[in-house]
Formats: structure tokens, C-alpha cells, sequence
């Protein structure tokens, strides 16, 4: 199986060097409306995309049907890609006491924080990589708190065949409407489930309409809304999805190889997949689409971008930007 190729993308944002377009970044994307008809497409929405981190807010949502008693700052930990600062760690620890379990006990890999004070921390006192400082250790926390709760053996909780894996496929097929399609692994060793990027959006917008919301799902509730209270969890401080959750109260999550999920309140949902696995057009072309759609203002987006897109630089000084491709303005009118 394989994603959608060059020839069925399109060019949705370009990097542009002193004048001169140096690179371009194609992909698909695809917005849903409140009512879930599609309101903008281009490239290849309908075909499969490994949606990686995205996923998270609902493998959260699947942990916490199974028992993990989770809340607040927990609760977004384990939906997060954190850069790991101490109050990231502190969650994670939090989980894992609730659980009686270890650091050691985590399956992701060993990584250094992508937080400067942490790292520097860490090579200070010569303690190293850790599992808790991989930016999904709060989903495998999340995932060891379900198995305890339940008496599931924790050593195999990455098994597709343990029972909690099998109930989170079970809630990314409830949430996107689609069966799943292909199950591989993720870079932190849990399955992943292969959807459509019409699914994503789906499964977005669900989520968007859940926050501050007694009416929604009450565990799809209780991950939107803390995503948008603790958003320096989700990612952390400074960071695009941070930045945009603070700002504009929208759902917004990250995944690797390009990924984008966005989900507003009012059920406005986009999901993008860059094809050659870059992300650093991705909240351009988010945010740019939720405001054609008149999910968001102009000014807003503007207003976020400003401290979201990271200048090309040259000798430490700006001599170029990231810019929405041709292609797309022509596409957007």
C-alpha cells in the first residue's frame, strides 16, 4: 500500500530566498464544514496517509475508555508531541504514579528533549536520553495507566492484538467513519492505523465540536478541552500548535511526515498531508484555509502567523519567507 504520489498533489506552499523560489512543498488537503460536506479540497484527500501524531487526541480518548483515569494537564500530556520541560516530565510522572510503574516501564524510545533547559539539564548532571523526555511518552503513560486499571499485561501494551490497541483502532474507525485500512508502526513503536484525509478532517471536526461541550461525548469532551486549557502541554510554549490553540481556541495537532489536524469549535475542520514530510508550511496553509472558508477571520491568521512562521534565514537575519504556493492562491480564487 502507499500514499497519494507527486502527480495527484499539488504545490501548497513554497519557500521563497532572497527573491528566489528555492523550494516547494506538495501535498493534499481537504476542509470540512460544520456539516461534514467538503467545502475545499486538492490533491488526493480520499487516499490513505499514515495521519502519525494526529492520532493522539484519540488514542487518549481510547485510554481513557478503558479506565485511565486522567485530568487536566494529564490529559493533555497524553494527547501531546511535547518538547519536554519539566512541567511536561512532572504530567508524565503523574501518570506513571497513578499507574505504581517506572519511567522504565515506557516503551517509546530514549530521546533528548527538544526543550533547551532540559537538555541542558540533562548533559549538565550527565544523565543522558530517557524515554520520558520522547515526545509521546505521555500517550505510552496514558496507554500503561489503561492496562493497569484493566489488568492487561503491560510488557506487550504495543501488541496490535492487546486489547487496548484493538479498542483504539475501534475509536479512530468510530471518529474518522472509515474501517481501517493498514495498521503499521509509528516512530514510537505503537501501532498506527492508515485513514484518508477526509477521515482526519472527520475525526477533527468531531473533536472541535467536543470542547466546552456537555453535550458531546464526554471523554471526546474532556480531550478537547483540556488540549485548550493546558495547550502548553499539547506541544509547548512558543510552539506553532501551542501558539494557535492559545490564540484562536482552536484544536490543533501535529504529525510527523507533514501532518496537520485542525478542529474548531464550531466543526470547521482541516487536515493536510505535505508530501515530502515537511510540516513547516503546514500552519500557513491551515490557517490560510479555515479563514477562506470564514471558519476564522483574516486578520486572526494573520495575527497567529506573525509568531508561528519561522523566517528563512541567511547569517542570522531574514532574507526570506514561507509563502502560500501559487497553485493554491489560484485554487483558492
Amino acid at each position: 500500500m502507499e500514499t497519494f504520489s507527486s502527480d495527484q498533489a499539488v504545490d501548497l506552499a513554497v519557500v521563497r530566498r532572497s527573491g528566489f523560489v528555492e523550494s516547494r512543498h506538495r501535498g493534499s488537503a481537504v476542509v470540512l464544514a460544520p456539516d461534514g460536506s467538503v467545502a475545499f479540497s486538492v490533491g488526493a484527500p480520499e487516499e490513505l496517509v499514515f495521519p502519525r501524531s494526529t492520532l493522539k487526541p484519540f488514542q487518549a480518548i481510547a485510554a481513557m475508555k478503558a479506565g485511565a483515569a486522567l485530568r487536566g494537564e494529564q490529559v493533555a500530556i497524553a494527547a501531546a508531541s511535547h518538547t519536554g520541560t519539566f512541567d511536561h516530565l512532572d504530567a508524565v510522572s503523574s501518570i506513571l504514579k497513578a499507574a505504581e510503574l517506572g519511567p522504565e516501564a515506557l516503551q517509546c524510545p530514549p530521546d533528548w528533549p527538544q526543550d533547551d533547559d532540559t537538555r541542558a539539564w540533562l548533559l549538565r548532571t550527565e544523565r543522558g536520553q530517557n524515554r520520558m523526555c520522547m515526545n509521546c511518552s505521555g500517550k505510552h503513560a496514558a496507554f500503561l495507566l489503561a492496562c493497569v486499571t484493566n489488568g492487561w499485561p503491560t510488557d506487550s501494551y504495543l501488541d496490535p492484538e492487546h486489547p487496548l490497541q484493538r479498542l483504539v483502532v475501534e475509536t479512530i474507525e468510530e471518529f474518522s467513519g472509515e474501517r481501517a485500512a493498514h495498521v503499521g508502526v509509528d516512530g514510537c513503536g505503537a501501532p498506527l492505523t492508515a485513514i484518508s484525509l477526509t477521515g482526519l478532517a472527520r475525526m477533527y471536526s468531531t473533536l472541535g465540536r467536543a470542547a466546552r461541550n456537555i453535550q458531546a461525548d464526554a471523554r471526546a469532551a474532556t480531550v478537547a478541552t483540556s488540549m485548550l486549557d493546558y495547550p502548553e502541554y499539547v506541544q509547548g510554549p512558543g510552539r506553532s500548535n501551542t501558539v494557535i490553540m492559545e490564540e484562536l481556541d482552536v484544536i490543533t495537532k501535529l504529525g510527523a511526515e507533514g501532518v496537520l489536524g485542525l478542529g474548531t469549535r464550531s466543526g470547521w475542520s482541516v487536515a493536510i498531508k505535505m508530501l515530502d514530510g515537511s510540516s513547516r508550511g503546514n500552519s500557513l496553509v491551515g490557517l490560510t484555509l479555515l479563514s477562506h472558508v470564514g471558519a476564522i477571520s483574516p486578520a486572526e491568521a494573520d495575527r497567529v502567523l506573525s509568531r508561528v512562521l519561522s523566517p528563512i534565514t541567511g547569517a542570522g537575519r531574514p532574507v526570506g519567507t514561507i509563502e502560500l504556493a501559487p497553485q493554491l492562491q489560484e485554487l483558492l480564487g
